[in-house]
């Protein structure tokens, strides 16, 4: 754990990995680098930098992480490709139950990609999946979105599994750790302060709802009202990171109804359920249409590697 707290001090800069539509080689892993967070430029042209050819031969939902056990990097994605015909329905009710894995000593050359099964049988696609470090157990938290019929239900619904892992390689038997009244995917978590926050779709309304704990316990978050995300509809894939040089938090969004990419929300204390939407002059995404993804912080030295390699023949 000292060394990820050593790096994290020192963070100059933000890594963004994500997708960019259904488009041909739109699910596929791009990347892209920003000093401030908030206006970002698209390494490799603009062009993929990972792609897969396993699986569904498509990538949606990418997450980045460092793991603390061993320094790497590792992303993790949904093994999904929309744009080869099977569309919507297939992928809920019958979509791959595999997550896709890449790792890296150094950001620049990864191993993968890796396929491994998580789902639980009968189970949709496995939807979104990010990882927390699970302090208590050390080891990390994977959850995902599948949409499973439980016994005694007329239509299956979207809930949130969970698996345990400590090199993405092998997991726990996956377990239901979130669910609600309505439809729930796309769930991310951090910890700021003492708190876990966790942001997650509600797929019936179409916004994202916020929840906090002390624990990662699934029992143990409490509802935190947000007028800002409650209000913006239409919206999906939260993705959230602190800025490097400040007390302050970014949400992104991903606006998916109105077909914009993503959008930043920003907060001094998520606690509190306050957001603001900024100017769009104060933000710029760059050229490609940033579909759900992940930031990560980047060390000075993480930052170079990244435009030496992808960014300097721009």
């Amino acid at each position: 754990m000292e060394r990820r707290k050593m790096r994290m001090e020192s963070c100059t800069g933000y890594l963004f990995v994500h997708f960019t539509g259904e488009e041909k080689l739109g699910e596929q892993i791009y990347f892209a680098l920003s000093r401030d967070g908030l206006h970002w430029m698209d390494l490799n042209n603009g062009n993929p930098v990972l792609l897969s050819d396993i699986g569904e031969k498509g990538v949606r939902d990418p997450f980045i992480l460092r793991n603390p056990l061993n320094g790497r990097y590792v992303i993790i994605a949904t093994d999904l490709r929309i744009e080869a015909g099977k569309g919507w329905k297939a992928a809920e009710e019958a979509g791959s139950r595999n997550l896709i894995v890449w790792e890296s000593e150094d950001l620049i050359h990864w191993d993968g990609p890796f396929s491994h099964e998580v789902g639980i049988p009968g189970a949709g696609c496995v939807w979104a999946p990010e990882a927390i470090w699970d302090e208590a157990r050390q080891e990390f938290l994977v959850f995902w979105a599948s949409k499973v019929r439980e016994e005694g239900e007329a239509e299956a619904r979207q809930r949130i599994y969970a698996s345990h892992t400590r090199d993405f390689h092998t997991y726990t038997k996956a377990e239901k750790y979130q669910e609600g009244m309505n439809h729930i995917i796309d769930t991310t978590i951090l910890k700021a302060g003492e708190y876990y926050f966790r942001f997650s779709k509600d797929e019936t309304v179409k916004n994202i709802r916020l929840e906090k704990s002390k624990s990662l316990d699934k029992e143990s978050f409490t509802e935190v009202q947000a007028p800002v995300l409650n209000e913006l509809i239409g919206v999906e894939g939260p993705a959230s990171f602190p800025f490097n040089d400040r007390k302050e938090w970014c949400l992104m969004v991903d606006r998916f109804a109105e077909g914009k990419g993503y959008l930043p929300l920003l907060s001094d204390d998520f606690g509190s359920g306050c957001f603001r939407i900024p100017e769009e002059q104060e933000y710029d995404l760059g050229r490609t249409k940033k579909r759900h993804g992940s930031v990560l912080n980047l060390t000075e030295e993480e930052y170079c590697a990244l435009y030496e390699k992808w960014g300097k023949q721009q």
